[in-house]
């Protein structure tokens, strides 16, 4: 079985990539979709998360208040790597369990939708890495668009991943989403062919 490794930067466009894979009915585990899962309440991480940071991340409901958090992490290293520790292990095991899942099915090809994929240094994990990749203004306009982030709250979430430019030099291969959507998925077909996935 294939295993690409799907990753970028923070509004890059990854999601609209991993939407394009869905389409071809390539399976897609989504590393933020597990995340999401564990922190929430009752989550396996929800517990230790409520004990290393207190219990102001919470909104009223009791569940963890992701922008309270945000602004905790990602204004402060050595606190997103606690969050990281606590995370990031739980995460990769629900990965590998379906993973493991479609591989018993008989799935030829899997995509790991990991975005921390270089900085968690996770590549061991894949056979071939696809970059989503847009410039530094695109992605800072985009964010802010799309979270309604100040320009220093978008800044403080980009510069907590490793730069694109240093992603593009480690990828298998790149997509550059600053244009359409049809250009994007174009690029995606012909990646796919080279890799022996899609036919030509």
């Amino acid at each position: 079985m294939l295993t690409i490794g799907l990753t970028g930067g923070i509004a890059s466009g990854k999601s609209t990539v991993a939407a394009m894979f869905r389409d071809l009915h390539i399976p897609v585990i989504d590393a933020d979709e597990i995340a999401h899962r564990v922190t929430s309440l009752g989550g396996e991480a929800y517990r230790p998360i409520i004990e290393t940071f207190g219990r102001d991340i919470l909104d009223s409901n009791g569940a963890i208040d992701r922008r309270k958090l945000g602004a905790i992490v990602f204004y402060d290293e050595q606190k997103r790597k606690q969050l990281n520790v606590i995370v990031h292990p739980l995460v990769r095991k629900h990965m590998l369990q379906q993973k493991e899942k479609y591989a018993k099915e008989g799935e030829k090809v899997v995509v790991l939708d990991i975005p921390l994929l270089f900085e968690s240094k996770l590549e061991h994990l894949v056979d071939r890495i696809l970059v989503v990749y847009v410039d530094e203004q695109t992605q800072l306009r985009r964010l802010r668009e799309r979270n309604g982030f100040s320009v220093e709250e978008a800044w403080a979430r980009i510069k907590a991943q490793m730069p694109l430019e240093e992603k593009r030099k480690k990828a298998d291969e790149i997509i550059d989403n600053n244009g359409t959507i049809e250009e994007t998925k174009q690029q995606l077909h012909a990646c796919l062919m080279r890799w022996g996935v899609l036919e030509k």
